[in-house]
């Protein structure tokens, strides 16, 4: 009876182990060729990131949209809105996030343009060439010359020349601010706090934007404030606490409407209690 060889057996179980722990743990191979859809989901924020970056120093906007599309996403300006507000709540600088709000907002006001197609203007029939008169031989000399009367055709009416009028300048139309304030209503509502002023800021299809700077100015003082900080209450949602008896006035920093005269309402309970109520102002895209 042949016997068992435990030593061979040992000493190949230890090779494996030792290159396995060698390919996987002290020198993996690396990934080649990989597709920007197979990575993570923070490599994609920071794909995403320096490809606003790229964008605000060219602004080449087919070409950032080329880099995005190799994300994969089912939505880039919702992706894009999204990493805004998550790069907002997480301190990352405001210049990077507002340089990914700045692409989201070139890619939606991209979308939202209407494409005009040319019709083709069918070429215009050519005059038929003249036909060239053939010339007749002269008739033999014993061939008697017979004169014929030629009639003299009418004379062609003479054609009336009708004035052109001169073309004339026409205006062009003034463009507005890029978001009008499309809202603005007193809410009495105790379960809110005191004060509360809520702006919310939509496109022009109505979809809320993330990341919007919102300045806010009274007498003496001036605040900023952002969009999207609050999800669950919305991507374009953001609030702010009014002082009591300080009038205020708000308007968008990308350029909007001023809503003045802002301050806080004197609201009163079912019991005869005064409270301060709650302003809601709307900026939207024209």
């Amino acid at each position: 009876m042949r016997r068992i060889p435990w030593d061979v057996l040992l000493a190949l179980l230890v090779g494996l182990g030792l290159g396995l722990v060698y390919a996987w743990i002290l020198a993996p191979r690396g990934i080649l060729n990989a597709q920007p859809t197979t990575l993570r989901a923070d490599f994609k924020d920071q794909y995403r990131a320096l490809i606003a970056a790229a964008y605000a120093a060219t602004g080449d906007l087919p070409r950032a949209q080329a880099r995005l599309s190799l994300l994969g996403d089912p939505d880039s300006i919702e992706a894009l809105d999204a990493q805004a507000q998550r790069m907002q709540a997480g301190g990352t600088q405001f210049e990077h996030a507002d340089q990914v709000v700045a692409l989201a907002h070139a890619l939606n006001h991209e979308s939202d343009e209407s494409v005009s197609v040319s019709t083709p203007t069918p070429p215009a029939a050519s005059p038929p060439e003249d036909a060239s008169t053939a010339t007749l031989p002269p008739p033999p000399p014993d061939v008697p010359i017979v004169l014929t009367e030629t009639p003299q055709t009418p004379e062609a009416q003479p054609t009336l020349s009708v004035s052109t009028p001169r073309p004339t300048q026409t205006p062009v139309p003034t463009l507005g601010a890029p978001f009008a304030l499309s809202g603005q209503e007193s809410l009495c509502d105790p379960n809110l706090p005191d004060g509360l002023l809520q702006v919310v800021v939509l496109n022009s299809n109505r979809r809320q934007l993330a990341g919007v700077e919102i300045v806010i100015t009274w007498d003496g003082g001036e605040e900023q404030f952002f969009t999207g900080l609050k999800p669950d209450l919305g991507n374009g949602y953001a609030d702010y606490l009014m002082a009591p008896d300080i009038t205020y006035a708000v308007q968008l920093a990308r350029g909007s409407d001023v809503a003045l005269g802002i301050t806080a309402p004197t609201c009163q309970t079912a019991d005869g209690e005064t409270f301060f109520g709650s302003i809601k102002l709307t900026f939207q895209q024209p």
